[in-house]
This record gives structure tokens, sequence and C-alpha cells, in this order.
């Protein structure tokens, strides 16, 4: 997720991580801000502690990789680790998209 943000955020990609904690010491705000800031996470992450962001995208495990397109459409998933070519060509292929 680093390096695609540093790849292609100048070319319109937006990462936004959403952190919905697994057990409840990973709840508090300041963790999260820690964590990041050590993993050295430039885009925005938020919290979803009550795992709405989770439900509504139908999410089954971590880590799950979501792509939206401009208009708002999920365009593709992935759950788990991996496929990190395919991913990255759909984010190109959705970049190059332009409405």
């Amino acid at each position: 997720m680093r390096a695609w943000h540093d790849k292609y955020e100048r070319s319109g990609l937006t990462i936004i991580g959403v952190h919905s904690p697994e057990f409840f010491w990973e709840k508090p705000l300041d963790k999260v801000k820690t964590a990041t800031e050590k993993m050295a996470i430039k885009f925005p992450v938020v919290q979803d502690n009550d795992f709405e962001n989770w439900h509504r995208y139908g999410i089954r495990a971590w880590p799950t990789i979501v792509l939206i397109d401009r208009k708002g459409i999920v365009r593709y998933n992935h759950i788990g680790e991996g496929a990190y070519n395919k991913t990255e060509s759909i984010i190109k292929q959705l970049i190059s998209e332009t409405s």
C-alpha cells in the first residue's frame, strides 16, 4: 500500500486505510496513530471500531483491498495477502479511465 501510494498518488490514486480492530486493545486512537507513524504510513487511516465500513463493503477477513473507481463503484476486491501484480494492474487501469 505504501509503495502504491508513493508511485500513483500524483496520478490520482487515493488510498484510505481502514483500521477495523480485531482485539479490544487495538481500538484506542493513540495506538492507531503510533502504529501509522511507526510504519511510515503517509496516507490517511480511519478507525472503524464499530465495523461500519467492514459491513458496508462486505469485508470478511484481514487484510482486504477494495478498489473503488472515480464514480464510487467497487471495481475490485482481494481478500488476504498476494495478488499484488493483478491489483496493481487494476490500479493502473482505473487511473487511466477519465470518467
